[in-house]
């Protein structure tokens, strides 16, 4: 287990890498470039998936109380990805439960383009993340979901049978320069990236409490035999509150389709 110890100066370094796809990042290098280079140095396409979770593995309690699982050491470890990338997507649940406001505050960095998978047009347009004079916001919407006024970009997207297909996501964002994401909740949203073998790395961030019931960070679609189970290469990292398991989906020989193959996963209506 490797410990970030991160600093201003090496701070500045990492995000003056920002999409210099032309530099390499070795393992063997200090612990942070080893965590947060490939981010910052990720060619394009590029998708990161992050959840903090507790001891038990879950993301919030029956009643949907998702605030303060991670520490500040796993929020802070949130807002560097967030600052490394161009765009970051949540489900329209995430945004209903928790108005979240998406943006980079407990670290210096540029704020990311705040994306909503929103496919039944459910939001008002009065949540916070709409009025709060932060980064542009794009809200994904089926084709055929209802006409509402927003101040914010409207993509449509055909929806299909369960829902807007992830892959098309990525494109659309992809020929709006936004090629680097961070896919940061909810948990089915997550899940439908991972499944659909999108997620090029996976971190999943520890705290050290136990909620006992509630939803779980990733639910994928079920395998009847572990040797059926996706054993990514991963490293830990000690953040100082949380431990971070770094997994990476793309590592020589895995099988990036496994996931997919499952089944024929969309981000569902209430993703």
């Amino acid at each position: 287990m490797r410990m970030i110890e991160m600093n201003n100066a090496l701070w500045a370094r990492l995000l003056a890498m920002r999409g210099r796809c032309d530099l390499a990042v070795g393992p063997g290098c200090d612990p942070a470039l080893a965590l947060y280079g490939p981010i910052a140095t990720a060619g394009e396409p590029f998708v990161l998936a992050q959840v903090g979770q507790s001891l038990d593995g879950r993301v919030a309690t029956p009643t949907g109380d998702a605030r303060d699982i991670s520490g500040p050491d796993g929020i802070a470890h949130l807002h560097r990805c967030r600052a490394l990338v161009d765009a970051v997507i949540v489900g329209v649940g995430t945004v209903k439960c928790d108005d979240p406001r998406l943006s980079v505050r407990v670290v210096e960095g540029p704020d990311p383009v705040r994306v909503i998978v929103d496919c039944r047009a459910e939001l008002s347009g009065e949540e916070r993340l709409f009025d709060d004079g932060g980064a542009p916001v794009i809200l994904l919407q089926a084709h055929d979901a209802e006409y509402k006024r927003y101040p914010a970009e409207v993509i449509r997207i055909r929806r299909h049978a369960n829902g807007l297909d992830p892959r098309e996501i990525v494109d659309v964002l992809g020929q709006r320069g936004l090629g680097r994401i961070l896919v940061e909740g909810g948990a089915r949203t997550i899940a439908r990236f991972i499944a659909g073998g999108l997620v090029d790395r996976l971190h999943v961030a520890i705290a050290p409490l136990i909620i006992g019931s509630g939803p779980t960070g990733i639910c994928l679609p079920p395998i009847d035999q572990l040797s059926g189970a996706t054993r990514p290469a991963a490293s830990v990292y000690n953040l100082g509150s949380d431990i971070l398991f770094d997994c990476n989906l793309r590592s020589e020989g895995e099988d990036t389709s496994a996931f997919a193959k499952r089944d024929q996963v969309r981000v569902a209506d209430h993703a």
